[in-house]
């Protein structure tokens, strides 16, 4: 099942307080960027993030979930109401996070 649009736009919002946010669709699923870096997605209306140490810490009893078959597990964001904790879980994620590949 691909993800909704209406979805994505409300993760967008709930993510409008921090610069520098984009997505890319791919397969009818969406990639979302930190400042160019990867932090997680948005696979069948789940929000989920990379297991980085600081989303483990911050996630109260993180939730693993698989993206898609063949995909390594990530953490279940169910908190996406509350804006100010996902404004601090990406900025505590976003030095974990692996730094682009040139192209």
């Amino acid at each position: 099942m691909a993800s909704s649009k209406d979805y994505l736009a409300f993760v967008l919002e709930q993510l409008s307080d921090l610069r520098g946010i984009s997505y890319r669709e791919m397969m009818g699923e969406f990639i979302i960027y930190y400042n160019d870096r990867i932090v997680g997605g948005i696979y069948d209306n789940r929000f989920l993030v990379k297991p980085t140490k600081s989303a483990l810490d911050l996630i109260e009893n993180p939730r693993m979930e698989i993206p898609y078959p063949g995909a390594k597990e990530m953490v279940l964001v169910e908190d996406i109401d509350n804006r100010e904790f996902l404004v601090e879980l990406f900025k505590s994620m976003y030095s974990e996070l692996p730094v682009p590949k040139n192209r």
